[in-house]
C-alpha cells in the first residue's frame, strides 16, 4: 500500500493525484496519493512530520523546489546539478531527492516532434525559473546545438546558463532580442506562469516573428491550449502541449517510487479528455 503524496502552495488545483492513482491502477498497485498544502511560514516544521507519517514518496511543487533540499538525505545527480528538487523518495539510506522535470519534457517532446532533435536545431527558453533550468539542462544533453534563454531581467537568464554548464553554445537575450529573432529557432518553450488561469489573455512575447513550422511548447497546461499557443498555431507553428510534459514527469517519479514501468501513452488521451472536461 504505497502512501504518496504533493507538497506545494497552493496545489489544490493539482491534476497529480488523479495522474498517480491512474498509474496505480495501470501497474495493479494500491496506494494513495494526497495534496499536502504546507504555509511558508510552516515549512520546516510541517516537512519534519511528513518524515513521520510513513510516506514512500512525495512531489515537491512551487514554491518548495529548493527550499526542501536542506531537509534531505541526498541528491540525484539531476537534483545536485540543478539545486531543486521535484520528487523525494524514501528509501533505506533517508529521504534522496530527484529532478524529473527536465527528463519529462524532452520524452515528451521526442515523442511528438522527434525530427527536431539534430545537431544543427536551435532551442529559446522564455523564462529562467525552475521549470527553465530543468528543461535547459535535459534539451543540452539532447542533441540540441544551441539553447538560448530570454528573460524580462537578462542577469537571471545569464546566471542559469552560468550555473549549468553545457556542451551546446548558450546566449542571455532579452524578452525584446528574443521576440525579435524567434524566426532564428526549430523550438521555442515557454518555461513561466504566464497565461495560466485566470490570467489565459497574457502572453510573454508576441509571436509576430514567428517562422511556420517551428515547435513551440507552453509548459502550462491550464488551460491547455493558452493563447501563447492558439497564437503560434495561427502563425503555423507545431504545438507541444505542457500537460504532455506534465504527465511524463510524474511516470518519471511514480518509476523511482515503485520501481515499475508505466506507459504515459495509455493515458495521454484519457487525460487531454480530463482536461477539456469531457
Amino acid at each position: 500500500m504505497y502512501k504518496l503524496g504533493l507538497i506545494g502552495h497552493p496545489i489544490g488545483h493539482s491534476m497529480s493525484p488523479w495522474i498517480h492513482e491512474k498509474l496505480m491502477e495501470q501497474q495493479g498497485i494500491e496506494g494513495k496519493y494526497e495534496l499536502l498544502e504546507i504555509q511558508p511560514d510552516e515549512f520546516g516544521e510541517k516537512v519534519n512530520l511528513l518524515k513521520e507519517k510513513g510516506l514512500d514518496g512525495f512531489n515537491v511543487t512551487v514554491p518548495y523546489k529548493e527550499k526542501i533540499i536542506p531537509y534531505l538525505d541526498g541528491l540525484d545527480e539531476s537534483a545536485r546539478h540543478l539545486g531543486a528538487v521535484n520528487t523525494v523518495h524514501h528509501t533505506d539510506q533517508g529521504w534522496i531527492g530527484y529532478n524529473t522535470d527536465g527528463r519529462g519534457f524532452v520524452h515528451s517532446l521526442k515523442n511528438r516532434f522527434p525530427d527536431i532533435f539534430h545537431n544543427n536545431a536551435k532551442a529559446l527558453l522564455l523564462g529562467s525559473g525552475g521549470a527553465a533550468r530543468g528543461i535547459f539542462e535535459a534539451l543540452t544533453r539532447s542533441n540540441i546545438a544551441r539553447v538560448d534563454i530570454a528573460n524580462r531581467t537578462i542577469k537571471r537568464a545569464e546566471d542559469l546558463i552560468q550555473d549549468i554548464p553545457s556542451k551546446a553554445y548558450s546566449s542571455p537575450l532579452t524578452l525584446e532580442q528574443a521576440k525579435n529573432t524567434l524566426m532564428d529557432y526549430d523550438l521555442i518553450v515557454q518555461t513561466t506562469t504566464v497565461g495560466m488561469n485566470p490570467d489565459h489573455d497574457k502572453m510573454i512575447v508576441s509571436l509576430d516573428h514567428l517562422t511556420k513550422g517551428t515547435v513551440v511548447s507552453d509548459i502550462v497546461y491550464r488551460p491547455m491550449k493558452t493563447k501563447f499557443l492558439n497564437e503560434a498555431e495561427k502563425r503555423g507553428a507545431r504545438l507541444h502541449f505542457g500537460h504532455e510534459m506534465l504527465l511524463q514527469q510524474a511516470v518519471y517519479a511514480f518509476q523511482i517510487w515503485t520501481d515499475t514501468e508505466p506507459e504515459s501513452s495509455l493515458l495521454l488521451n484519457e487525460f487531454e479528455q480530463k482536461l477539456k472536461g469531457v
